[in-house]
């Protein structure tokens, strides 16, 4: 068992396409790879498995339990990492709404479920490139904020658009997280203004670290990607960054530095909620 004041995260960027079969077998290469290279934790990005189109993401949460779940628990075992799926669609269970949720899943060292998040905030948007997206027609929102503690260390769970609500991020921070996982897919249209801005605001505003792995390039549904995969620190120092390819990038979690800029700045004390409503 590492300190676990010092743990190795690692973030995987991909370039899906619409074989989840393709896609599940690079990601396991890449939990491996980062594995082998001395990572802890290891996140996957949003729709890991599978950046098709609808048809394609709903096949996709019918092999869910059956094979992709367990390809990664077994991986996650195999190599004593903490694995965060990235997201995937999974069943709701529900048959008045068959929708299936784009969901996290953060698996220990042993291979367990720790915890799961289902998206909240979901991405219907027209983009000034043209580009509409309406994710709340094949996807149901969850409607509940995760954190979950692992070997000392708080983990708080988002994904991708939730990025854009500071509320949550605040939230989590409030329930005592200390690194902040955001799976995401954004559109290269938004990704080059708005995506380095505002994980290093998330970042600052609550001293946490982001993992942010990320899709990157033109995918099958037509729909393009920005990558730049990134992990920050609660300075908003940008510690690792991903090229334009498929690889794992690597940073340290540090808590006595992460509790360092805490005392010094100590804007969760200094808040005014008494004011804010």
């Amino acid at each position: 068992m590492p300190d676990n004041r010092k743990l190795r995260l690692a973030a995987v960027q991909m370039h899906s396409g619409s074989d989840w079969r393709v896609n599940l077998e690079r990601a396991v290469a890449r939990i491996v790879e980062a594995a082998e290279a001395g990572a802890d934790v290891v996140a996957l990005p949003e729709n890991f498995a599978c950046m098709g189109g609808e048809e394609a993401r709903g096949r996709i949460a019918e092999k869910w339990e059956s094979e992709i779940s367990l390809a990664l628990k077994a991986v996650a075992a195999a190599k004593g990492v903490l694995l965060l799926s990235g997201s995937c669609p999974v069943p709701s269970g529900d048959s008045l709404d068959p929708r299936p949720y784009n969901a996290s899943v953060l698996w220990d060292r042993q291979g367990e479920v720790a915890a799961v998040y289902r998206k909240i905030h979901l991405f219907d948007v027209s983009i000034h490139d043209g580009s509409t997206y309406q994710e709340s027609r094949y996807v149901r929102p969850g409607n509940r904020i995760v954190t979950v503690t692992l070997e000392g260390v708080t983990f708080g769970m988002s994904i991708c658009y939730d990025l854009r609500f500071p509320e949550l991020f605040r939230t989590l921070a409030l329930q005592g997280a200390q690194v902040v996982f955001l799976p995401a897919a954004f559109t290269l249209a938004t990704g080059k203004e708005h995506w380095l801005p505002l994980l290093q605001a998330r970042a600052i505003e609550n001293h946490f670290y982001v993992v942010a792995p990320a899709q990157f390039g033109l995918h099958a549904d037509g729909r393009r990607t920005y990558g730049h995969s990134a992990i920050v620190d609660p300075w908003g120092m940008v510690l690792a960054q991903a090229p334009e390819r498929e690889c794992v990038i690597y940073a340290e979690f540090d808590l006595d530095y992460l509790h360092e800029i805490r005392s010094r700045i100590p804007v969760l004390q200094h808040r005014r909620p008494d004011l804010y409503s």
